[in-house]
């Protein structure tokens, strides 16, 4: 099987990774061939004679990952699932059920190193007891967390398990390297009020988001008739009875639709049909998450309204597979006028903007457009508005901090002054990152003359500190002389080569801290020094 180039350049990261650190994360988006990596990862395990353990918490993904692992590199696997169990296989790569191996019957019949490598896919579940316990019990082995989705609901970052993340590849990247499709998202404008739903384990309660849709079930029924009529249609619902009734609907309006849920016993027949049919609707409450795929879906419909990234994602992913040989062009991705106290909804924009404030902008857009908008199109537009926005409350902050005198710099005034994507944009990833500042950044601030007083998280401050030293190798302008000669109303100082600055402020302390005779702050450059200017 031929690897796409992320795939390979993933699986070089990882072991890289694994020379400095145990566990280590691989985030690839849905669609983007994840079980495909971690199994061919194996089969360069297996040749060096290591024994590989892949857990998974759903018998569908169990039964997938034996499939993928069949398909891509024709090793057989052991299974320990049930009654099944891999001692005395021959096998060195075993498949295992979470809910199995998690019992203390089952895992005292294995040594602790027993295992070389565990793979655990879906891995945003891994903190979970059930998973620790396993971990806890093979404590040498070399970990692995394959996800899609790294957020999680309760906001326990992943980073207390894993140290780092070896590699990630975004969507738009997937999208613009033409290995999922295009999103093309439009806003449905019917009115749905979330104000004081309750939650539960940091998203909303099931139960509650199907109550408040209950009274539009017919309208939104309406629109989706209208607008899916042509489409291969996915619905994702809060409440079985949400779906049931959305199905009654549906029909009604001549629509081929099916519903499947954890009771249905034909799930599989029901699941087949719809894969294999042209068109058509398939309901379902959050059934169809993780382990299900069907590439031909070209349109998905949220209805389970979530402040979970993660599963919002897990979501639209049902539908971003290529399909060639159905001619699918894009997902159009329906969404509603959500309403809520706060801006914690997941919208389209989430999908691909890290920044709450371009999210916000570029929802305001698609909520105003009458037609479908492409999402990548889309955060250009909204990072455009975003970073005007920005710009004007920074640049009144910026005129407020140049007017202090404060001993060090203020850590925005800088990152301003060297317009720094990296800084501005800069969202914590790992458990570490969200922390506060270690006492020894703190210092290392401080020395670079960075007030770290304003800095709250440990990522940030590390990042700040990196960025500082990168400068200071590559012969720019330090803080304090950023600070200094802005204070004075010189322009771009983050630009200026250290030595430059360093000429400018020796100057103007040879003339009693004021600027030379001659020099217009507004309009100075050290290239353009003008050989007449006098003290």
């Amino acid at each position: 099987m031929q690897l796409r180039p992320y795939q390979s350049n993933a699986i070089s990261q990882i072991e890289q990774e694994w020379e400095r650190v145990d566990k280590t994360l691989l985030v690839l988006p849905t669609g983007c061939g994840k079980t495909i990596v971690f199994c061919k990862l194996s089969e360069k395990l297996v040749a060096e004679g290591k024994r590989i353990l892949i857990l998974a918490h759903r018998g569908e993904l169990l039964e997938q990952a034996a499939d993928k692992m069949k398909q891509a590199t024709g090793l057989g696997c052991s299974v320990e699932k049930a009654d099944q169990t891999s001692i005395g296989e021959w096998f060195r790569i075993t498949i295992g059920s979470v809910q199995t191996l998690m019992r203390a019957t089952r895992l005292e019949k294995f040594a602790h190193d027993h295992y070389d490598v565990i793979i655990v896919d879906e891995a945003h579940h891994v903190l979970s007891d059930s998973y620790q316990r396993i971990l806890n019990h093979f404590s040498t082995a070399k970990v692995l967390g394959v996800t899609a989705t790294p957020d999680r609901g309760d906001m326990r970052n992943l980073g207390e398990v894993f140290e780092t993340i070896a590699f990630e590849y975004h969507l738009p990247e997937a999208i613009r390297d033409k290995y999922l499709v295009p999103i093309r998202a439009q806003t449905i404008p019917i009115k749905l009020d979330m104000t004081g739903i309750k939650k539960t384990g940091g998203d909303y309660q099931a139960a509650a988001v199907g109550n408040a849709l209950d009274p539009y079930l017919e309208q939104i029924s309406e629109e989706i008739a209208t607008r899916c009529k042509d489409r291969k249609t996915v619905i994702f619902t809060p409440l079985i009875a949400t779906s049931q009734k959305m199905h009654g609907f549906l029909a009604a309006r001549g629509l081929d639709v099916d519903e499947v849920n954890g009771n249905t016993t034909d799930r599989k027949e029901r699941l087949k049909r719809f894969n294999e049919a042209s068109g058509g609707v398939m309901l379902n409450s959050m059934l169809l998450t993780e382990g299900w795929d069907c590439p031909s879906v070209d349109c998905v419909i949220v209805l389970r309204a979530t402040k979970v990234r993660g599963l919002y994602c897990q979501m639209v992913g049902r539908g971003t597979r290529l399909s060639p040989e159905t001619g699918k062009q894009d997902l159009l991705l329906l969404d509603f006028l959500w309403h809520s106290e706060k801006h914690d909804l997941c919208r389209p924009a989430h999908l691909i903007c890290e920044s709450e404030e371009v999210a916000q902008a570029m929802t305001e857009n698609i909520n105003n457009s009458a037609m479908p908008l492409d999402l990548t199109e889309a955060v250009q537009q909204a990072e455009s508005d975003a970073v005007e926005a920005r710009e004007e409350a920074l640049a009144k902050k910026l005129a407020e901090l140049q007017h202090k005198k404060a001993r060090m710099v203020d850590p925005l005034q800088y990152e301003m002054s060297i317009q720094s994507a990296d800084l501005a944009n800069y969202v914590p990833a790992m458990g570490w990152e969200v922390e506060k500042p270690t006492s020894e950044q703190v210092d290392i601030l401080a020395k670079m003359d960075i007030n770290p007083t304003s800095i709250e998280s440990a990522g940030k401050a590390q990042r700040i500190i990196d960025t500082v030293k990168e400068r200071r190798a590559q012969g720019l302008a330090t803080p304090k002389q950023i600070r200094m000669l802005e204070q004075k109303g010189f322009k771009n100082v983050g630009k200026w080569p250290m030595s430059a600055a360093k000429a400018l402020v020796d100057r103007i302390a040879a003339n009693k801290w004021r600027v030379p005779y001659g020099v217009n702050p507004s309009t100075y450059s050290p290239s353009f020094q003008q050989t007449s200017m006098t003290f």
